[in-house]
């Protein structure tokens, strides 16, 4: 008789359940099976239930951010072991292709990429397969806790490669991130690591303007004013030297094109569902850098390492906390922040 287990299941657009569905198995030799214990929730989740990500079919298990126990491995495995606590990342690689050959394993051509709840199943259940388990997996030191760990599934090397290091941050910049959730707020605090003149978080919450301030924004404008005036004021007319997207919608793009200095840097880190318009009448002198990316992951060592080291801390990121089984509970919260004061919520197995 197949074996069940429950897991968040993708219904089409606006529907979700949380049912129950067969329980993973190894279909290929690098697989690895984990026991998930702690996983959360990503605003690219959101995006998915919002028909903005329309590879995603009806019938996926959502989710791309958790900490497990290997429980089972393929024949084909040869650094994990059953007991093992892993990072799960979200980005999966099968280190041959062109493009993981040079760590952009986000562009996988090898079956990877970003794959977990997205084409294959993914970590919102009790159970999970891990393609590629040898190089998507990262076994983690005993003073890192899995709280702490599943940051760094996701959104810290997310913010830190596609904002902090495509912008190009360096010391003594005025540096501005357009969105102050999860994504932003780890923005703010990697960029921090370049010890950046001035930080500006613009974001329409209170409650999120003054998490960046205490994540290591000296300055937050609500949105809903003239951002471009603070900035203006804040460099003396010149404009910020990078700005980050971290929304992930037409009027956070743009409104990042009209804050950045002339011979500065876009950096776009939001996931897209609509069209944004590009005021190239207005930025084709300017030399402007515009950068997008998927995260690689590449970073996840360093950041890691830095995680154990005690030099990033990211606890203050994580403001509500469910059981597995709570996963309804958790997205109902996690969907409505202005009311919750949601940042990252985790969920956990006993």
């Amino acid at each position: 008789m197949e074996a069940l287990m429950k897991a968040v299941v993708y219904d089409g657009p606006g529907q979700k359940s949380w049912r129950d569905v067969p329980e993973p198995t190894i279909t290929d030799p690098r697989d690895a099976i984990v026991k998930v214990d702690t996983v959360t929730i990503c605003g690219t989740d959101l995006h998915i239930l919002a028909g903005d990500v329309p590879e995603v079919q009806p019938g996926r298990i959502l989710g791309h951010e958790a900490v497990g126990t290997v429980v089972d491995v393929g024949a084909g495995v040869t650094g994990l072991s059953r007991g093992d606590r892993v990072l799960a990342s979200c980005i999966s690689a099968c280190g041959v292709c062109r493009y993981c050959r040079s760590g952009r394993y986000g562009q996988c051509l090898g079956g990877g990429g970003w794959i977990l709840g997205h084409r294959v199943d993914g970590v919102q259940a009790q159970y999970a397969r891990l393609p590629f388990a040898d190089l998507s997996t990262y076994r983690l030191p005993a003073n890192v806790t899995d709280e702490t760990a599943v940051m760094l599934a996701d959104i810290l090397p997310t913010a830190y490669e596609v904002g902090v290091l495509n912008g190009q941050v360096r010391p003594g910049d005025t540096v501005v991130v357009v969105g102050a959730g999860p994504i932003g707020l780890a923005a703010i605090l990697t960029a921090r690591l370049y010890s950046p003149a001035h930080l500006v978080a613009v974001d329409r919450a209170e409650r999120r303007l003054q998490a960046a301030k205490q994540f290591g924004a000296d300055v937050a404008v609500d949105a809903g004013e003239d951002p471009r005036e603070a900035v203006q004021a804040l460099t003396g007319g010149l404009g910020a030297d990078v700005v980050m997207e971290a929304v992930g919608t037409p009027q956070a793009f743009e409104t990042c094109t009209t804050l950045v200095r002339p011979g500065g840097r876009v950096a776009n880190i939001g996931v897209h569902g609509k069209s944004a318009v590009l005021h190239l009448e207005e930025l084709w002198s300017r030399n402007v850098t515009i950068t997008t990316g998927l995260v690689d992951t590449y970073s996840t060592p360093d950041l890691l390492g830095m995680l154990a080291a005690g030099q990033l801390d990211v606890g203050h990121m994580i403001t509500h906390r469910f059981a597995l089984d709570d996963f309804m509970a958790a997205y109902d919260a996690f969907t409505r922040p202005a009311e919750t004061g949601a940042l990252k919520v985790v969920l956990s197995q006993d």
